[in-house]
């Protein structure tokens, strides 16, 4: 069992009533996640709470209303998956900085420099981002927020989302080997062997990655590949 003293509160309402335990935040959140986690490893307590900070408890009838059952661990997982559980301190501040490097990666791999076409660094976003004083919100997905992100930036760092399709063309002796590449940095509409064995393929993919793409495929075939920009949007 967790130590009481470091247990913070799920709750979940149901049928008009509050249902609340004691839980170890990390370790409830894995489980909520799909992880496998021990209940026990879980659980500052067994007791099932109407309010915690008052030590009042629901009565049978309600919890068998809103559950079908009196066993206190089944109650406790269903509290866990179905409710809120409180995040401390420590915990959110590692959820926004987790989401803040996505959201920039995201930025990376979506948006270019207008000017030049190509992406912005990493490291510059992640400045300019701390210079706009932007908030990430600990509780909304990366991709949700990433959009919202862009527009508070764009008065500091000119941004453009883009997605390209670029043909590429791929020697005899590397055409084999290139799909996982290929796949990797995007979606491949197209794929034609040509009579000397080499490969035209067609890609789409989000305009910042073409630099890393474009390495890639170097380092593959030792510079003898060609890629052309079909189109933009």
């Amino acid at each position: 069992m967790v130590d009481i003293d470091k247990a913070v509160i799920a709750r979940l309402t149901r049928n008009g009533e509050t249902f609340e335990i004691l839980v170890d935040c990390d370790k409830a959140l894995e489980l909520k996640e799909g992880k496998i986690v021990e209940l026990d490893d879980v659980l500052a307590t067994t007791d099932i709470f109407k309010d915690v900070k008052k030590d009042e408890k629901p009565t049978q009838d309600a919890l068998m209303q809103s559950f079908g059952t009196l066993d206190e661990k089944e109650i406790a997982l269903e509290i866990i998956k179905k409710g809120e559980i409180q995040l401390t301190a420590e915990h959110k501040n590692k959820l926004r900085d987790e989401k803040k490097k996505r959201i920039i990666e995201l930025l990376h791999r979506n948006a270019i420099d207008p000017k030049t076409g190509l992406p912005h660094p990493l490291q510059r976003i992640e400045m300019v981002m701390d210079e706009a004083r932007v908030k990430v919100d600990e509780f909304k997905s990366p991709e949700a927020q990433v959009k919202d992100v862009a527009k508070k930036l764009m008065e500091l760092l000119p941004l453009r989302f883009e997605v390209r399709e670029v043909a590429i063309k791929l020697p005899a002796n590397v055409a084999g080997k290139s799909y996982p590449t290929l796949k990797k940095y995007g979606k491949l509409l197209k794929d034609e062997w040509q009579n000397d064995g080499s490969l035209v393929a067609v890609l789409e993919i989000p305009a910042g990655l073409q630099p890393e793409l474009e390495d890639d495929l170097n380092k593959l075939s030792q510079g003898d590949v060609e890629i052309k920009i079909l189109n933009k949007r």
